[in-house]
């Protein structure tokens, strides 16, 4: 079994969850459409993980998880997190600070944790599928347990 950050912040919660791992293809930058289309999942059930810059006058980052058929409403997620402004952080930054490869960012076992909002039809499905910390790997959590462990809450974030 792979071991990530993510999976072994699961397994250090005794949280259920599956692996699905998949062959990434290194010219394809579609990361989430990628893993739906090569794992036969639908692309509402298959959900990408964002990195939001919501600071004034520095970067404060916080995490956006939306399904990879829709895309984040920077609007309602500013509003979810009451920030003024919300914008896609910078690459090199969200990297650093999540300690993943873009492509394969968890909303789990981040390096530093950010404030988490979950789009909510997330909660129409008994399970949904997320990056497990790197590109071709996914993880199947029940939305609860992903909720539970990043100390998320649900709101409409997309679009």
């Amino acid at each position: 079994m792979s071991v990530t950050p993510a999976t072994a912040a699961l397994d250090a919660a005794k949280i259920g969850y599956q692996l699905h791992s998949y062959d990434h293809d290194p010219a394809n930058t579609n990361y989430g459409a990628e893993a739906a289309r090569e794992l036969g999942i639908d692309p509402e059930q298959m959900f990408k993980t964002l990195i939001v810059d919501i600071g004034q006058v520095r970067p404060e980052l916080a995490v956006a998880v939306v399904p990879v058929a829709g895309q984040l409403g920077l609007k309602q997620f500013a509003q979810a997190v009451g920030a003024k402004r919300a914008a896609m952080a910078n690459p090199a930054l969200a990297a650093r600070t999540t300690g993943y490869v873009l492509g394969g960012v968890s909303p789990l076992g981040q390096k530093v944790a950010l404030a988490t909002i979950i789009d909510e039809t997330a909660l129409l499905w008994d399970t949904i599928f997320v990056s497990a910390g790197r590109r071709g790997l996914d993880l199947e959590i029940a939305p609860a347990d992903l909720a539970q462990l990043t100390q998320a809450s649900f709101a409409d974030i997309a679009r």
